[in-house]
């Protein structure tokens, strides 16, 4: 960008189209080189060029002919906006999720829109103890008249409607869980699974350490997107359920991690 002399801020031709290219991405979920050169009128290389310089900077991840944009880390989105976005694919990843859980007999369901809907898709057929810091996964699992579900208790966060600080992870590391279902607001294989809150942080970490499997629900826009705090590493997975949205080459570098991952 450059100044001008009554002291605005000009953009420039290229600006313009990557802020396109990024705005079209978030919007569809990926851009695909042919159909955003013919939008914009320029050629493939032209596209490539800008998502490339767009992927340098953590706004997009470069697939086989196109990208898909990668979750903001810098701040949080409400539980309001999440429920908003890619609900088609998180309502694959809860289902697909919710079928792992075997002879799991307590759990522990993750805050999150994603960890809702596997709340609200988890068998009531059977007995079951829920342990979550999540009111909407909480409220979603009360009336069901087979489960048991303990409320994390601490400070509720109003932007995600779920509860922190020591109080909630003091309560967690009393019990000893079959199964957690964690998500994170980004997954790399270099710093593993990340979030901007550390009193979030905490409790996710203590859902770690006190369960036995561990199952990891996330859409594809968090894979390669990192946060200021870290809380487990992808190795201590069972199984990673994302959408296929998600390369199938970079599914395959996580699951030398350790992890199954599944694809829906």
């Amino acid at each position: 960008m450059t100044g001008t002399a009554t002291g605005r801020v000009s953009v420039t031709e290229g600006e313009e189209r990557r802020r396109h290219i990024v705005v079209t991405a978030r919007r569809a979920g990926s851009v695909d080189v042919t159909a955003i050169a013919a939008d914009l009128g320029v050629s493939k290389e032209t596209v490539r060029r800008d998502l490339s310089w767009l992927a340098r900077r953590g706004l997009l991840r470069r697939t086989h002919g196109g990208a898909y944009p990668l979750q903001s880390t810098g701040f949080e989105t409400t539980l309001a906006s999440r429920t908003r976005t890619h609900v088609e694919e998180k309502t694959r990843i809860a289902a697909a999720a919710a079928g792992l859980l075997r002879d799991a007999g307590t759990v522990f369901v993750d805050e999150g829109h994603t960890p809702q809907l596997v709340a609200e898709a988890l068998p009531d057929d059977r007995p079951l103890t829920v342990i979550t810091a999540s009111l909407a996964a909480a409220q979603a699992l009360a009336t069901r008249p087979r489960a048991r579900v303990l409320l994390l208790g601490g400070r509720v966060r109003s932007g995600t409607m779920a509860t922190v600080d020591h109080w909630a992870a003091r309560m967690l590391s009393e019990f000893a869980v079959d199964l957690a279902y964690l998500s994170a607001n980004g997954i790399s294989r270099e710093h593993g699974l990340t979030t901007p809150d550390p009193t979030v942080s905490e409790v996710k970490r203590q859902a770690v350490r006190v369960s036995r499997r561990r199952v990891f629900c996330g859409v594809h826009a968090k894979f390669g997107a990192v946060s200021l705090c870290r809380f487990a590493e992808a190795r201590a997975f069972e199984t990673i359920v994302t959408d296929i949205r998600l390369p199938q080459s970079e599914a395959r570098r996580y699951a030398l991690l350790g992890p199954e991952v599944l694809r829906v």
